[in-house]
C-alpha cells in the first residue's frame, strides 16, 4: 500500500510520496501504472519527496511515461507546498535539491496554507552542447527546425536544467498538437528528447503558449516551458524580460533578471490525500 498526495500548479498535476524513511521500489513503473488516466489515479507524473546531505529536501521526478526529468517548475512549487502544509518543515524558505542543482523557494502562506511559491530557477542554459542539441558549438537563437513532412519551424532553444526548444511560429491555438508533438519531441536534434513550446506574444509583457513535454505529451502547463519561453522571447527581442506567461491551466509570473537568474511566481493546489 503506497500512501499519496496529488497535487497541481495551474492544472500541472503530479504525485507526490514522502520517501523520506522507506524507500520507492521501481518508481519509474509506479510513474507509468499511477499516472495512467484511466487505470490508475490519473496525473503527470510521479514526485519523491527525500533526504538531502546539501538542501532541506531532494526531489525526483518521474514522467508519465515512466522517465526521469532534471527538474519541474510547476512539481517542485508543490513540493514546497506540500512539506510545509505537512509539516515536513516550519520555514517559509526552503532549500531543494534536484538533478539540475540546488533551488530556493519561497512560500506565500495564508490561513497557515502556502497559496503562491517563488521559485529561483536559476541562470538559463544556452549553449548548444549543454542543452543538449547536435551541431556547432554556440547558442541556439531563430534557427530552422525541419519536422518529417518537410515543415520548418525557427526555433531558440533554451535548458532550465532541461531541453526547451521554443517557436513563435505558430499560433498555439490552431495547432494539432497530438500530431506535431512527436516529431519535436523526437528530432534527431535532441539526443535526450526535447520539451517544445508553442508561443503567441500578445504584448511584451504577456505571453500564450502551449507545450509539448518529453514524456508526458501536451500538458496544462510547465513551469520550466514558461522560463524558457520568456528568455528566448527576450534573447530574441519579441517581449520584455518580465512577463505573464498564460498556459492551458493558468498564469505564471517569469522576471528574467538584468543578473541573468530566472525567478518563476505562480499557485499550488492540493487536491487530495490517499492510500
Amino acid at each position: 500500500m503506497v500512501k499519496f498526495t496529488k497535487m497541481h500548479g495551474i492544472g500541472n498535476d503530479y504525485l507526490y510520496i514522502d520517501a523520506r524513511s522507506a524507500a520507492v521500489r521501481h518508481p519509474e513503473k509506479l510513474a507509468v501504472a499511477m499516472s495512467d488516466r484511466h487505470f490508475g489515479v490519473g496525473s503527470d507524473g510521479l514526485i519523491l519527496i527525500l533526504k538531502s546531505d546539501s538542501a532541506d529536501f531532494r526531489m525526483r521526478m518521474f514522467n508519465a511515461d515512466g522517465s526521469e526529468a532534471e527538474m519541474c517548475g510547476n512539481g517542485i512549487r508543490c513540493f514546497a507546498k506540500y512539506v510545509y502544509d505537512h509539516g515536513l518543515i516550519k520555514n517559509k524558505r526552503i532549500s531543494v535539491e534536484t538533478p539540475a542543482g540546488v533551488k530556493h523557494l519561497d512560500m506565500q502562506v495564508k490561513n497557515k496554507k502556502v497559496e503562491t511559491v517563488r521559485v529561483d530557477m536559476g541562470e538559463p542554459i544556452l549553449q548548444r552542447e549543454r542543452i543538449p542539441m547536435v551541431g556547432s558549438p554556440g547558442m541556439v537563437i531563430g534557427e530552422a527546425l525541419s519536422l518529417e513532412d518537410g515543415v520548418r519551424f525557427e526555433i531558440t532553444a533554451v535548458s532550465m536544467g532541461n531541453p526547451h526548444c521554443v517557436t513563435f511560429d505558430a499560433d498555439p491555438d490552431g495547432l494539432d498538437l497530438e500530431k506535431i508533438g512527436p516529431g519535436f519531441e523526437r528530432h534527431p536534434f535532441f539526443p535526450q528528447r526535447v520539451n517544445t513550446e508553442f508561443v503567441r506574444i500578445d504584448s511584451p509583457s504577456h505571453l500564450t503558449l502551449r507545450v509539448w513535454e518529453r514524456g508526458s505529451g501536451e500538458t496544462m502547463a510547465c513551469g520550466t516551458g514558461a522560463c524558457a519561453v520568456v528568455v528566448a522571447a527576450a534573447l530574441t527581442g519579441r517581449a520584455e524580460r518580465k512577463a505573464v506567461v498564460s498556459l492551458r491551466g493558468g498564469d505564471l509570473e517569469i522576471d528574467y533578471r538584468s543578473d541573468g537568474a530566472v525567478l518563476m511566481t505562480g499557485p499550488t493546489v492540493e487536491v487530495f490525500t490517499a492510500t
